[in-house]
């Protein structure tokens, strides 16, 4: 499997459904963080391989420039001297020269462009590498509560019997009834209190308006 098959395959896998269909999702997480570290160790490699080459092309194109200029200045001085044979010959070691580096144009950009793509395959990688990281922690953490929780249920019945498990969840199915007949009782209370307040408010409001109805008869009769 080529390094980019295999990074393709990583990336689009679906972590959870792998997850939920293994047996030891635990292996699996460490069998997957293996091959994801080691695909980011060959990702990097890459990268570097193809960026030395780069360097190295970069050291021949400004080789080249060198040779460009020393041609040019060669077929100048063969005119300047009347000799257009060797200006010719000049000229024509300086199209090899162009042509050599339009050559090393391409492949420097084609090197570039597997960099960038490398270094964004690596950038995912991490991502996902740390995806799996974080499923890890969860999973050995669910395990470690897992084992918590039948210890203490084993401690339990070993140290108070069954009888004695059977009365705690009884006297814990007391304890959750009288809490709900309280909360019950509680929104009664609350339920009889607004009738009140709603009557002493009422009551309020007809007292205010019997005196809003004397003040206008009084103002009436001092009219008259």
């Amino acid at each position: 499997m080529g390094i980019f098959t295999r990074f393709k395959d990583i990336v689009n896998a679906n972590i959870n459904s792998m997850l939920d269909k293994a047996e030891d999702p635990e292996k699996m997480i460490r069998l997957m963080m293996q091959e994801m570290e080691d695909t980011m160790v060959d990702l990097k490699a890459n990268c570097a391989e193809k960026m030395g080459l780069l360097k190295t092309i970069q050291r021949e194109k400004d080789r080249i420039d060198e040779l460009l200029q020393r041609w040019e200045g060669r077929a100048k001085l063969a005119v300047s001297s009347g000799k257009d044979d060797l200006a010719r010959e000049a000229l024509l070691e300086k199209q090899r020269c162009q042509n050599d580096k339009l050559a090393l144009d391409r492949e420097k950009l084609h090197l570039e462009a597997i960099i960038e793509e490398s270094k964004h395959q690596i950038q995912l990688l991490g991502e996902k590498l740390e995806q799996v990281n974080q499923k890890h922690r969860l999973l050995v953490q669910r395990g470690i509560h897992a084992q918590e929780k039948k210890r203490v249920r084993e401690n339990l019945y070993q140290a108070a019997g069954t009888e004695a498990m059977r009365r705690f969840e009884e006297m814990e199915s007391r304890i959750e009834r009288m809490e709900a007949e309280a909360d019950i009782a509680g929104e009664t209370f609350s339920s009889r209190e607004r009738d009140f307040n709603r009557m002493e408010n009422e009551e309020k409001i007809e007292a205010e308006l019997e005196a809003l109805k004397q003040k206008i008869k009084d103002g009436s009769r001092e009219t008259n």
